[in-house]
């Protein structure tokens, strides 16, 4: 098999296998069952960059900082992105080094704190609709409000969340110490959470920004600027379906990105799930004219081998 750069994007709920029961623990053993399948590729002869989701996990911060906040300082959007990088990296980084060790493979895994550049002027800055954390009362809203300098919206009846912006990612700050890294051999973790949004200052410092931007269409970025052979996501489905959840149901194993944007003009991937990710990939995948592939965990090693998942192809 030839060895392949792969850049493999998971998501932050992923490492959360029941909602009613979530430890670090558990987490971590969520991990390790990821980790295992990712092993395998690097057992194979692949080299692999990650990038994970932190949705959960970030709503886990905030919680606490909410609990808290009689008591504590709150904690920063741009700060909270960039524990759960370190958390979860952590976590991610233990485990597949783990499953490696057990496979006689010898190799660094290795975490980097990412930071993403965005445009100070992006439109959802001054239209935040990404909703994060938990729901509120009106009461605890308002407040936050008129102390926090939050947006608050009201959510169907269900009560009332915090939503923030969610800007376009335009390049990977670390990307030249990522390729270091994967050129000398490390399996590398990095753009986390769609890593830590910044923008640049007239005099080129970086200043870190409240917002949140999407997990795929980072790793889309760290794909491309890297020439990445394969881009795949991770998701919980084997293969990208169209009529999904229908009885006309029907899984796609190859499709064109203008296919791909023909089924999403057509309604055919919910925005706040399928839609992002086949955007990401097709993205991608015009830009390099290499191989995307959406699939889950358990079928990685099958996709890359051109047996399994969906491939978008140019």
């Amino acid at each position: 098999m030839d060895s392949k750069l792969i850049v493999i994007a998971i998501g932050g709920n992923s490492l959360i296998e029941d909602k009613d029961h979530v430890t670090v623990d558990a987490q971590y053993h969520a991990a390790e069952k990821t980790a295992r399948h990712i092993a395998r590729l690097i057992r194979d002869g692949h080299r692999v960059v990650i990038a994970h989701g932190n949705g959960p996990q970030v709503g886990y911060i905030l919680l606490r900082a909410e609990y808290a906040r009689k008591i504590l300082h709150p904690v920063p959007l741009d700060s909270c992105v960039a524990d759960t990088q370190g958390a979860i990296g952590y976590q991610l980084q233990k485990a597949l080094g783990n499953e490696l060790h057990a496979m006689g493979v010898e190799k660094q895994v290795v975490t980097v704190v990412t930071q993403v550049e965005v445009n100070p002027d992006d439109p959802s800055f001054g239209n935040p609709t990404k909703p994060i954390g938990s729901f509120m009362s009106e009461e605890d809203a308002r407040y936050h409000q008129e102390h926090s300098g939050w947006t608050v919206v009201e959510d169907s009846g269900r009560g009332w969340r915090r939503v923030v912006a969610s800007p376009r990612p335009l390049s990977i700050i670390e990307l030249d110490t990522v390729r270091l890294l994967v050129d000398s051999g490390c399996c590398v973790i990095a753009a986390g959470g769609g890593g830590i949004p910044v923008v640049r200052s007239s005099d080129g410092r970086l200043e870190g920004r409240e917002a949140v931007v999407d997990k795929d269409l980072a790793a889309a970025i760290l794909a491309k600027s890297l020439n990445a052979d394969a881009f795949v996501i991770s998701t919980a489905v084997e293969k990208v379906c169209l009529d999904y959840g229908k009885s006309t149901e029907r899984a796609i194993d190859v499709m064109t990105c203008d296919e791909a944007d023909g089924y999403a003009s057509e309604g055919q991937f919910p925005p706040g799930s399928m839609l992002p990710k086949i955007q990401a990939i097709v993205d991608y995948v015009r830009t390099t004219g290499n191989e995307g592939i959406i699939t889950d965990p358990e079928h990685l090693s099958d996709a890359i081998s051109g047996c399994g998942g969906t491939r978008i192809v140019r």
